[in-house]
């Protein structure tokens, strides 16, 4: 979709939408809008249910005194209470609607008085959400109905301050390029991407500045990674690790200060401990951590973020072959540690395990932040609309719970300790890959911290819940969320960029 911004003029024809606050008199340009409709508008919000709250939107088709098509009003509840993403809310509920109505092309009117947002702010975080929101995977649709295709293709908005409403949204844009990269990834299936397909599409990056670099199975063999080839081995599809680096800092690129791991089970059947078949359909998104890492890189090349990072991602197939591990077998990691396999559905953390040392031993980085779809236990937790956050640095949760927070990518710390450390621990190994039934997102998570270096600060974040949404949300239409790409994205603004 093609967004502008323009001088706040009222337009005489066309579709125009305007952002209207809770319980607020037209004021601004919405006087202007009201005297054009001779007090309908003021007549509307005072005699209607739709009084400006977040979530409510009202349509007037060929209003009254105006020479528009129609006149879409869109609640952004009470101004002075009005964050950004109030804002991008806003226009992603407005996108919804217009898609839904097949407009083609639109205005949008944003004039708030009293918001604490300046007026380029309030602009561009609602184009922002309308961008979001305007996003559908239908790349395997060939007879769909054109009714029920995407029809917002322009939106043009209207504001005060157009010049840094067009500056601040420039950035936010490259941060949509990387959500919509992970929401691209982690909605194809399984026979399309896979360990060596997954690192092809990631090389796309390179025309970004990103340097990528592959190891393949025999690189790992060499390395003693016997944790993640184990996974992978009943696969016919070949595991890899992908390794990106992003330069923004300078510095000759030879200090990391932080890296990000994700989670790249392209498929996961369970292996040997066979899923139940329904609904492992879904396990084509258990590759969501290593999608989010490589959006992540996306969004921070894409908008020259001023940091040196390291993005990495274990791609692995777990399927249930002659060749596959079983439950009973001891593997040993690049680390040197050995693994009791327990249960081969817990295999994320096997994949990570050896990613985690391979990073700490080659860019040696101050922080590590890993993402997974690791567990089925942190949604009975946490549900679907909140990731579970595992640290052993207090100050690097509160980092990424408030980032979280700012984008509406809410994370919650769960406890970790000695007691749920000795519950994985084995009789014939170091470890054993999964603990008892209690505690399992909190058990995987001290799992990961025993591949953790001593001084490295370290955070997991379990999205098995958010990875993935059954239902449209005012940003996120059903389907591949990209969770954790824009939170990421703050998290490196506000703490790592110069």
């Amino acid at each position: 979709m093609r967004i502008s911004f323009a001088a706040p003029e009222l337009p005489t024809e066309g579709s125009l939408a305007v952002l209207v606050p809770e319980n607020g008199k037209p004021a601004g340009m919405l006087a202007q809008l009201d005297t054009a409709m001779d007090g309908a508008l003021a007549r509307l919000l005072e005699g209607s249910r739709f009084k400006g709250k977040k979530g409510q939107l009202t349509e007037l088709l060929a209003p009254r005194g105006l020479e528009l098509d129609r006149l879409v009003l869109v609640g952004v509840g009470k101004a002075d209470k009005a964050s950004a993403l109030e804002f991008e809310a806003a226009g992603g509920t407005l996108a919804a609607h217009l898609n839904g109505a097949g407009v083609s092309d639109a205005m949008l009117l944003v004039d708030i008085a009293g918001s604490e947002l300046s007026a380029a702010a309030q602009a561009s975080h609602a184009a922002y959400g309308a961008l979001l929101r305007n996003y559908r995977f239908d790349k395997y649709r060939t007879k769909e109905e054109k009714e029920k295709k995407l029809s917002l293709s322009a939106l043009e908005v209207r504001c005060a301050e157009q010049e840094a409403a067009t500056q601040a949204f420039s950035s936010l844009e490259q941060v949509a390029g990387g959500v919509f990269t992970t929401r691209n990834l982690v909605s194809e299936p399984a026979n399309v991407l896979y360990p060596e397909s997954f690192v092809e599409r990631a090389k796309e990056l390179e025309a970004l500045g990103v340097k990528v670099e592959i190891l393949d199975e025999a690189a790992m063999q060499e390395r003693g990674m016997g944790a993640l080839l184990g996974v992978g081995q009943g696969s016919e599809r070949e595991s890899r690790i992908l390794l990106m680096t992003w330069n923004g800092a300078g510095e000759g690129g030879d200090s990391y200060p932080v890296a990000f791991v994700g989670k790249g089970v392209c498929f996961d059947t369970g292996g040997i401990s066979l899923k139940p078949a329904a609904g492992m359909e879904d396990m084509k998104w258990d590759m969501g951590g290593a999608g989010v890492v490589v959006g992540l890189m996306h969004a921070l090349a894409a908008r020259k973020a001023k940091v040196n990072v390291v993005g990495a991602c274990g791609l692995v197939e777990n399927m249930p072959d002659g060749k596959a591990q079983r439950p009973g077998d001891v593997v040993t990691s690049m680390s040197g540690q050995t693994i009791e396999i327990i249960n081969t559905d817990a295999e994320g953390r096997l994949v990570l395990a050896d990613v985690l040392t391979y990073v700490q031993e080659r860019y040696k980085p101050e922080t590590i932040i890993d993402l997974a779809t690791l567990t089925g236990a942190i949604m009975i937790a946490l549900g679907k609309s909140t990731a579970g956050l595992f640290s052993n640095d207090d100050a690097l949760s509160a980092a990424l719970t408030e980032a979280g927070k700012a984008v509406g990518e809410p994370v919650w710390r769960l406890p970790m300790g000695e007691e749920y450390d000795r519950m994985i621990d084995s009789d014939i190994a170091d470890m054993k890959n999964t603990g008892q039934r209690w505690g399992g997102s909190i058990t995987a998570a001290q799992f990961l911290q025993r591949f953790v270096n001593e001084g490295v600060h370290w955070a997991h974040i379990d999205i098995a819940g958010t990875t993935w949404s059954d239902k449209d949300k005012p940003t996120v239409p059903k389907g591949a969320t990209a969770f954790g790409v824009r939170l990421l994205d703050r998290y490196v603004a506000n703490r790592l960029e110069k």
